[in-house]
């Protein structure tokens, strides 16, 4: 099995669909009239939420009507905030293939599906011509990916010169780091390659792109996750629509190793943003 494959493997989960629509209808949703803001407690698989995904977007400042691509866009989330807030046309890319079939069935359900289009393709080999985008961004992706400097000279060869390129990553705070495992995105850490922002900088540099400006978000990050343990504690049961579906059975305890990893200072939420050179 490849790398790729086992990463695929960890995400998928055969019956998102029927639960995310079955929260969705309890909840008193209208499901052939979503909004954005309906499946936001579950499609924005990264730390800190819609938050985090209106505080990248505001960082970004994307333009209507501009290209963009979504870099590991999982259900989507982010992807149809920007088509539906800043009138983006976006293209979304995954390796699993269940939540690129369910990023369009959100997105038609949602209205937005001729805004937004899913592929499943590898962030390593982009299925693009050279100056595709206007722009691009990826949010808790790169921790997936070993070949970091393959994947942002992919990037850089699909966006237009000058062009900017976010990303939101859990970084290491140290280069030696013993992380507690599972976490959200691997269950062990032979699936798991967070490197340093020094790493990122680096490797951004060498594929043609010049650092704009950078954000350590580890005091959000720890305030989301005691707030999403203390909602969960206060209810006495998990949501019926959250993250946690997505990180199945093992959810409590891939929480609890994020807070240990983060409070101990191992790693943190960072934003990069960068321009094509």
């Amino acid at each position: 099995m490849t790398l790729e494959q086992t990463v695929a493997r960890h995400y998928a989960r055969g019956s998102l669909e029927r639960e995310i629509f079955d929260a969705l209808a309890a909840a008193g949703k209208n499901l052939n009239h979503l909004v954005p803001a309906d499946l936001s407690p579950v499609d924005e698989f990264h730390i800190g939420g819609r938050q985090a995904t209106v505080d990248f977007a505001t960082e970004l400042g994307f333009k209507p009507g501009m290209l963009l691509l979504d870099i590991g866009a999982g259900l989507g989330g982010a992807s149809r905030h920007f088509a539906y807030e800043y009138n983006c046309r976006v293209t979304g890319i995954d390796i699993t293939a269940d939540y690129v079939h369910l990023a369009k069935t959100l997105a038609r359900r949602a209205g937005l599906e001729s805004e937004v289009a899913y592929l499943n393709a590898s962030a390593l080999d982009l299925p693009f011509a050279p100056a595709s985008f206007d722009g691009a961004y990826m949010l808790h992706t790169g921790m997936n990916i070993r070949e970091k400097s393959r994947l942002f000279q992919q990037v850089r060869r699909v966006l237009k010169p000058g062009a900017l390129f976010g990303i939101y990553d859990v970084m290491l705070e140290t280069g030696d780091a013993a992380l507690s495992f599972p976490l959200p995105w691997a269950a062990t850490s032979g699936a798991s390659f967070v490197e340093t922002p020094a790493t990122y900088r680096r490797l951004l540099e060498g594929a043609g792109f010049a650092l704009r400006n950078e954000r350590n978000r580890r005091a959000f990050a720890v305030d989301f996750f005691r707030q999403l343990r203390a909602r969960a504690a206060q209810a006495g049961e998990p949501p019926r629509l959250g993250l946690n579906l997505l990180m199945g059975e093992s959810a409590p305890q891939k929480i609890a190793n994020m807070i240990d990893n983060l409070e101990r200072g191992l790693i943190a939420p960072v934003e990069m943003i960068s321009v094509a050179v």
